[in-house]
């Protein structure tokens, strides 16, 4: 009788150990994302030159092209799902998402939540304003002004930190109009993509009147945790082998004219 007992007491522990082995594979992101075979990225797709639509209604851009290449090194195919920028991070964190690229500043906010990878690229905030606009000089000008910026984006805390009231858009071209017809009086935003949106719009009615004195470090945010460790590691290789062997630069040179990954 004793044995017996000794033998289901070896097999209860036995199943329980195996159990908790499956129980941990199953937690572990990057096995999750192997096992599946491909590697889900949300982003907006429609932040020029960063996630956006071609002539074609194809999704380019530098983050979509990072993304793929991470993908390929982990081993799995891309999978870019698009929305609304306050959206993309709650996808995340209900498990929806593996990964936001989406041009993400570092904040010291975003840094409690979540875990990054090394930075990838590296932007300053501009101000713009109507060409006509003779208010507003400076970010401290913003005090009692409005913006147009994407609601829980950076450029919206900088904003409000100023004592702006923003008014919340959808995307670039939306913000640029809102600014272009006096809905609102300014917007803030990376500086790379209102150059590539004044080259795509030489004839738009906006300035740049200040920019942020040092560069935001830009990287890839992830869920905190164990749970996410394995594939951080492999996303910080692929942005070392990016960087290493020209690809980053290259690929910053074709969507923004200039280098912004050094």
């Amino acid at each position: 009788m004793k044995r017996t007992i000794a033998i289901l007491l070896l097999i209860c522990l036995a199943v329980c150990g195996l159990a908790g082995c499956a129980k941990k594979t199953e937690g572990d992101l990057l096995s999750s994302i192997r096992a599946k075979g491909k590697l889900t990225i949300a982003m907006e797709g429609t932040w020029a030159p960063w996630t956006y639509h071609d002539e074609s209604n194809a999704l380019v851009g530098f983050d979509v092209e990072v993304g793929r290449y991470i993908a390929n090194y982990i081993g799995v195919e891309a999978e870019f799902i698009e929305g609304e920028w306050d959206g993309l991070f709650a996808g995340m964190d209900s498990n929806r998402y593996d990964l936001v690229i989406n041009g993400v500043d570092v904040t010291p906010e975003r840094e409690e939540k979540y875990d990054f990878s090394t930075p990838y690229a590296y932007i300053r905030t501009v101000l713009i304003v109507r060409s006509d606009n003779e208010d507003i000089k400076d970010f401290a000008d913003l005090n009692g002004k409005t913006t147009a910026n994407s609601i829980g984006s950076t450029y919206m805390e900088l904003a409000e930190k100023y004592g702006a009231k923003v008014e919340g858009v959808d995307s670039l071209a939306e913000t640029m109009q809102m600014v272009i017809s006096g809905r609102v009086d300014a917007t803030l935003n990376a500086e790379v993509s209102v150059a590539d949106y004044l080259k795509e719009h030489p004839e738009a009615e906006i300035k740049q009147v200040a920019a942020t004195a040092e560069a935001n470090n830009v990287a890839i945010p992830m869920r905190k945790g164990e749970d996410t460790a394995s594939l951080r590691k492999l996303v910080d290789e692929a942005i070392a082998k990016m960087r290493e062997d020209g690809t980053l630069s290259e690929l910053s040179m074709k969507y923004f004219g200039v280098d912004i990954t050094k």
